[in-house]
């Protein structure tokens, strides 16, 4: 059995420059020629190990997404939003299957409340040696009503939220969908951030790999409620049904790209 905690490394983690908290700080992505360590460049995405590896038996890289500190994930052109995920799963599949892991956590945090550091969108794939997150995830947590479906790419309000209240989910169909996979994603991030009914401006995207199914899952962020962390019992709210038709109405029954 694969051990259950990570440990934080505290020294190396007081030195992190902390873009988000002070807006004074310059942003390292956006200094790309002073960036050391490249994995692998496409356009503006940069993959590079993780100049503060913070976690112990683990390999850290960071995804630069883009060369506009000011952009975000849910506002990305098309082109650039496909070409992103599609360099993104690319590398994490690839860390997953060289066996020398025992799982491979892909992730983006945005904004204060998302556990995040740095304002420049980016997302994380680190690779754990001693654990496996596999071992508290299940396909129920990627259930829901559904939002939309592409393709056999599937979008869900999820009804078995990890953590509650408000999940979304998107499940890919396979390696020729990723263009729905995407479009999918940032209607969830955009409407997190520009229509929620409780204002929000953070989000967290996950990554998931269950067997040959590939998730992903979408969290706006706010103060974690107290019955989550004392007790871990998920919330799951009343009005589902209103979220699931207002997002299809604003994002599905027209032009996406002209959305409001």
């Amino acid at each position: 059995m694969s051990d259950t905690h990570l440990h934080f490394n505290t020294g190396i983690g007081v030195q992190k420059p902390n873009s988000i908290r002070n807006k004074d700080i310059s942003c390292p992505f956006c200094a790309r020629e002073e960036l050391t360590d490249i994995i692998e460049v496409e356009d503006s995405i940069i993959l590079l190990k993780n100049k503060y590896p913070v976690l112990e038996n683990a390999y850290q890289t960071v995804l630069v997404e883009t060369d506009e500190c000011a952009s975000e994930l849910s506002v990305y052109p098309e082109e650039h939003l496909i070409r992103l995920i599609s360099f993104g799963l690319k590398h994490w599949l690839e860390m997953e299957e060289s066996g020398e892991y025992e799982s491979v956590l892909f992730f983006k945090n945005h904004g204060p409340l998302s556990g995040g550091s740095i304002a420049h969108p980016h997302m994380q794939i680190v690779g754990l040696k001693n654990i496996d997150y596999k071992e508290k995830v299940h396909a129920s947590d990627f259930e829901g009503l559904l939002i939309h479906e592409e393709s056999g790419t599937v979008f869900t309000l999820s009804t078995s939220p990890r953590i509650g209240f408000y999940e979304f989910n998107v499940k890919l169909a396979d390696e020729d969908d990723i263009p729905y996979f995407a479009k999918c994603i940032q209607a969830a991030a955009h409407y997190i951030l520009n229509a929620f009914p409780f204002p929000s401006n953070s989000y967290n995207l996950f990554f998931y790999k269950l067997g040959k199914d590939i998730y992903a899952k979408i969290v706006p962020r706010y103060v974690t409620t107290p019955i989550f962390i004392g007790y871990s019992i998920p919330q799951v709210p009343n009005n589902l049904e209103w979220m699931r038709d207002d997002i299809k109405v604003r994002y599905f029954s027209g032009d996406f790209k002209n959305r409001s």
